[in-house]
């Protein structure tokens, strides 16, 4: 516990150092890992070959060096969160159509809100005092450290959010009154533990587990579904896009919304596929759904 906490003030420290500072030391981690480290090379390099069978070997090597360029600006940004401000995020996040919230919300609707590992996902959370909804709810996952867990929260906690462990939403959302004021904000993409693998899509040329959470919820209450669509603009400038997920139907049939999300997802990763998170072992339990 003693070196978590000194740990964690030199977190603090660093995050207080100016962002073109803090570009500097990501480059100089791009270069060494690029030349000498060669941080998890082999699982980007996979993920993208058969994400993408059609690209060159040319083409392959080009999208992972400016990932992994994303990838370390994406490790400083994120200390950074620790101590920006709500003025500076408005400068460097762009939040386009925020109409469909102001839709949601008068049509007294509670909203799930979708988002994948696009850079830079942590910032997003900056939305919070943008929306007409009363608690916006950042989701987590749970860690095994309680210390570590709690900086986490302070993170998500930010700017107005009241950040809800992922065991907890379901209950949240079946006991909270449906009238518009809450906002529920997953990073949906995550891979789901081999025991809770309960199915699985086609995603980026690969047969894909996906979490069903908050597909579940889709058929138990009358919700509304937000994608988030990320796009770098440059360094450090974002520009994010809402668009509203319908039914087919006049409800949500079973996977209708999982399926949806990881089509506009995937559509997002390949108009900017350096842009999302290669370096996560995707599909590394995609042999279960066999």
């Amino acid at each position: 516990m003693f070196l978590n906490r000194i740990l964690f003030q030199i977190i603090l420290l660093c995050s207080r150092l100016p962002l073109w500072f803090l570009y500097g030391l990501s480059d100089i981690l791009y270069y060494a890992n690029l030349l000498f480290v060669g941080y998890r090379k082999k699982v980007v390099t996979e993920n993208l070959r058969n994400s993408f069978p059609e690209k060159s070997p040319k083409e392959i090597t080009q999208i992972r060096r400016r990932f992994f360029r994303n990838f370390f600006d994406y490790i400083f940004e994120m200390l950074k969160t620790f101590t920006i401000s709500e003025t500076e995020l408005r400068v460097r996040m762009q939040h386009l159509n925020q109409d469909v919230f102001r839709e949601c919300y008068e049509e007294k609707k509670d909203i799930i809100f979708l988002a994948g590992h696009v850079f830079n996902w942590e910032w997003i959370n900056a939305l919070a005092p943008l929306l007409p909804q009363k608690e916006s709810h950042p989701v987590y996952r749970k860690v095994q450290s309680t210390f570590w867990e709690e900086k986490i929260k302070f993170i998500r906690n930010r700017f107005g959010n009241k950040a809800l462990e992922a065991k907890e939403v379901l209950r949240s959302i079946l006991q909270s009154g449906e009238n518009g004021q809450s906002v529920y904000m997953f990073v949906a993409d995550q891979t789901p533990h081999f025991s809770e693998i309960h199915y699985g899509l086609d995603f980026l040329n690969q047969k894909t587990p996906a979490f069903i959470g908050y597909d579940k919820l889709s058929t138990k209450k009358d919700l509304a579904f937000v994608y988030c669509d990320m796009k770098k603009v440059k360094r450090g400038y974002y520009q994010v896009n809402y668009y509203r997920i319908y039914p087919d139907g006049e409800k949500f049939k079973p996977y209708e919304v999982v399926n949806k999300f990881h089509e506009l997802l995937e559509n997002t990763i390949k108009t900017r596929p350096d842009n999302w998170l290669w370096s996560h072992r995707r599909w590394k339990y995609k042999d279960v759904l066999k």
